[in-house]
């Protein structure tokens, strides 16, 4: 028919311009739909919800003509089969190497944030101290308290391990006491997690017989652990390389 051409060569044009479309019709991650995109998956998924490669994309940032960031990342994994320990040893230089999109700065980026991961688990596995018994609190928080003219009071926090999340001063006081907010000990338990405190105060003088503020405080913590399902494990008083424990003494 008049004015259609041949057909060889109409399909020869349709398949050249399929080929030219997938060559050039890349789309760059901020072409993706939001819920694809590494960082906005992040912030609506939660992290966990991101792959090994889709997290190197987010320290990549961008990508290269014809190769996404994604694309990258994806290709530093296979390069060491998956391995992020592997990953780990890689140089600054070995990184440059591996692929045309990775320069310096990207590189600098994987390197530390690698590192900083490294030194994560590190101090992930020393292990936080463990009180077994009463001389063990003695031990860890003696030093703190050794010789100070006048009173001091920290709360121990723990975990369900009875392992030590952290310790604070509540408040540093007189010759002969110290206020104590038993909201503020709840809040920062419940801020840390923990699921069991031990307070503890210095006595200057060195007489380790509790005063009636004492046993009144002690009475306040437990009542209101309780209503929280918290549990106050002990109180000690130090003295001069001494202590009393109102666990030990069955006063809990």
């Amino acid at each position: 028919m008049k004015g259609v051409p041949p057909r060889t060569p109409f399909l020869f044009l349709c398949l050249t311009n399929l080929f030219d479309m997938e060559e050039n019709e890349y789309l760059s991650i901020k072409q993706w739909a939001e819920e694809d995109r590494p960082r906005e998956k992040l912030l609506l998924k939660g992290k966990s919800s991101l792959s090994d490669a889709e997290l190197i994309t987010i320290l990549l940032r961008t990508g290269v003509k014809g190769s996404s960031a994604l694309d990258i990342a994806r290709k530093i994994l296979k390069s060491v089969n998956g391995d992020l320990n592997g990953l780990g040893r890689l140089t600054v230089n070995d990184l440059k190497k591996l692929e045309k999109g990775i320069g310096e700065t990207k590189a600098i980026t994987l390197v530390a944030a690698l590192e900083l991961g490294r030194r994560r688990q590190a101090t992930e596995a020393r292990q936080l101290p463990m009180f077994r018994r009463s001389t063990d609190i003695f031990d860890y928080i003696y030093p703190e308290l050794a010789d100070l003219p006048h009173e001091e009071f920290y709360i121990i926090y723990l975990n369900k391990a009875n392992r030590v999340i952290s310790h604070q001063r509540l408040s540093a006081g007189g010759l002969t006491g110290t206020v104590v907010d038993v909201k503020l000990v709840l809040k920062m338990a419940l801020e840390l997690l923990a699921t069991s405190i031990i307070a503890v105060h210095n006595h200057p003088s060195g007489n380790l017989k509790p005063s009636q503020a004492d046993i009144e405080i002690t009475r306040k913590l437990k009542v209101a652990c309780q209503t929280i399902e918290m549990n106050l494990l002990d109180h000690l008083i130090i003295g001069d390389k001494s202590y009393y424990s109102f666990a030990d003494c069955g006063e809990l």
